[in-house]
């Protein structure tokens, strides 16, 4: 129990919400993942995931996956103390076999051949296999992009989507995330799911009591419904109808045989009820805009600066911006959680 008397003095007067710093979110993340079991090397990979959505206020992807994360150690389903392997396997491909251990500490053993690859060849590719993936893939195409580096990144999960115009669960959530190096502090970059929303924002609203918004899921006979549980139950929709549907068949493609992991369908079925995290795959792609311009690379890097100020000039919200935003107050304000879930994660001590 020793993260109480840690962070006790942190909460606030509301009866409500807590507010924490980011080094208390850090450390409180530490103190769980390490109480489980979990490798120092991975606890540090984590557990400055866990941070960075708690600090962009995605409060879906922060202090809540800690839940997510010891009940996927509890359950077996990943591996501890997982070394990750690389593999070098063509000039501008890589492996790293994750082991069955998180994704995390596979990525950023891969990242920096992926980022020599791509300056070298102008494209890289980097597949990650056996890893467990409870997060978003932000952190990924922002590493990337701070190279200078294009990026783009894709990993199935568990099959709890329904296909445009079906019933029963097919896909994973599998979002996409994309990143273009910008000059100054951040970078552009867009991650969403290609469900209507992410799993946790449903987890989230079925904590709280709240319903959910029509469009977001159905439930076990197919029919539309506002219940978060029964959409749990039964089947997340696609964004977009069809439109969503065909990139989540994409990332199934691309993360699943083409690097020859697991589909979600595949995943769930390894799962076998436990509750664990997505088992699978992950595939980053680095492109070096020098590989096509050369020296211009930097003047042309600048001319889309324009499509961002076209953007924001008429009013318009451009992707990242808020997290950005949100990431400049949590760095100055620390951040808020609900006294409920705090209460919770505290509870993984226990």
């Amino acid at each position: 129990m020793q993260a109480d008397g840690k962070f006790a003095e942190r909460r606030s007067m509301n009866d409500e919400y807590i507010r924490l710093s980011l080094d208390e979110v850090a450390a409180l993340s530490r103190d769980i993942l390490s109480h489980h079991g979990l490798a120092p090397q991975h606890v540090e990979a984590v557990t400055a995931t866990i941070v960075a959505g708690e600090r962009d206020e995605c409060a879906s992807h922060g202090i809540y996956r800690l839940l997510v994360c010891a009940n996927t150690l509890k359950t077996g389903k990943v591996v501890k103390d997982a070394v990750p392997v690389v593999h070098d396997i063509a000039p501008a491909l890589l492996r790293v076999d994750a082991g069955g251990g998180f994704a995390q500490a596979a990525f950023a053993r891969g990242l920096p051949m992926l980022v020599d690859k791509a300056r070298t060849n102008g494209i890289a590719a980097l597949g990650i296999n056996h890893c467990v993936h409870f997060a978003a893939l932000w952190p990924e195409v922002e590493a990337v992009a701070a190279a200078g580096l294009v990026a783009f990144a894709c990993t199935p999960s568990h099959a709890w989507v329904a296909p445009a115009g079906g019933t029963k669960p097919l896909f994973g959530t599998n979002p996409i995330a994309f990143g273009w190096p910008r000059p100054g502090a951040y970078p552009y970059v867009f991650d969403f799911a290609t469900s209507a929303v992410a799993r946790g924002e449903i987890e989230l609203h079925r904590r709280a009591g709240k319903p959910i918004p029509e469009g977001w899921g159905i439930d076990a006979a197919g029919r539309p419904t506002t219940d978060a549980r029964a959409a749990l139950d039964g089947a997340m929709l696609t964004f977009g109808g069809h439109k969503g549907s065909a990139l989540a068949t994409m990332v199934e493609l691309i993360a699943g045989p083409l690097i020859g992991d697991l589909t979600s369908a595949e995943s769930i079925a390894l799962d076998d009820g436990a509750g664990s995290s997505p088992i699978g795959g992950e595939f980053i792609l680095a492109i070096d805009p020098a590989g096509f311009l050369g020296a211009e690379a930097a003047q042309h890097i600048e001319r889309a600066e324009a499509v961002f100020d076209a953007i924001v000039g008429q009013g318009a919200r451009l992707p990242s911006l808020r997290r950005f935003d949100a990431r400049a107050r949590s760095l100055a304000n620390g951040v808020q959680v609900t006294r409920r879930l705090y209460e919770d994660v505290q509870a993984l001590l226990g």
